[in-house]
């Protein structure tokens, strides 16, 4: 059979091709993180908890993404997400994830909400103890 009539494969290229499983070929090993990399997802980490401490509460589940290669958002429960976090931080890569099964898109938030959340909540309790 030639090879263009077969269907591409989904996984050309991929270095997480479920194929490895069942060889004795290691795939190509991601590079180490640089340091100025490490600094910023130790921040990305930082950031999360203290997102997470504040915005779970109000019952926001995690925060969405929107991904550049599918075109389409990506849900990330707190703990999915710190541990995608940890993974880079600890491989050099993340490895493939299962999806959020029907998340409610109305209990994920995107990173700059949370950015913008705490900034606010920073404001106003400097605005609080200025008045006092």
């Amino acid at each position: 059979m030639r090879d263009d009539a077969l269907p591409p494969d989904p996984f050309a290229g991929d270095p997480n091709d479920p194929v490895w499983a069942f060889s004795d070929e290691e795939p190509a090993a991601a590079e180490p993180v640089s340091a100025a990399e490490r600094d910023e997802l130790l921040a990305d980490l930082r950031d999360l908890a203290v997102y997470q401490a504040l915005l779970e509460q109000r019952s926001v589940r995690g925060v969405v993404v929107d991904c550049a290669e599918c075109q389409e958002p990506h849900y990330h429960d707190w703990a999915l997400l710190r541990a995608s976090l940890e993974q880079l931080l600890a491989d050099g890569k993340m490895r493939p994830h299962e999806p959020a099964f029907d998340p409610n898109p109305a209990a994920y938030v995107s990173w700059e909400y949370c950015r913008g959340f705490i900034d606010g909540i920073t404001a106003a309790a400097k605005q609080a103890a200025k008045s006092k």
